[in-house]
């Protein structure tokens, strides 16, 4: 059985692998530390547009992002 992850815990994990604060993940992507704390938490999620430059910004599938794939 896979092991089910949250958007928030995926956007943590890319965070936490890149050794970034919230605040610098946020400046990354044009956002503030409040609303990565949000994503994170699982109380708002990011845009497309969000998604999307998160998965420029760190190498990352949308696929991978949004828990469709591993890896």
């Amino acid at each position: 059985m896979a092991v089910e992850f949250s958007l928030g815990q995926r956007i943590r994990e890319i965070r936490a692998e890149a050794k970034l604060t919230q605040a610098e993940f946020g400046e990354k992507i044009a956002v503030s530390q409040d609303t990565v704390s949000l994503w994170e938490n699982d109380k708002s999620a990011p845009s497309a547009e969000y998604l999307t430059a998160i998965c420029r910004a760190f190498h990352v599938s949308a696929d991978y992002l949004l828990g469709l794939k591993e890896f």
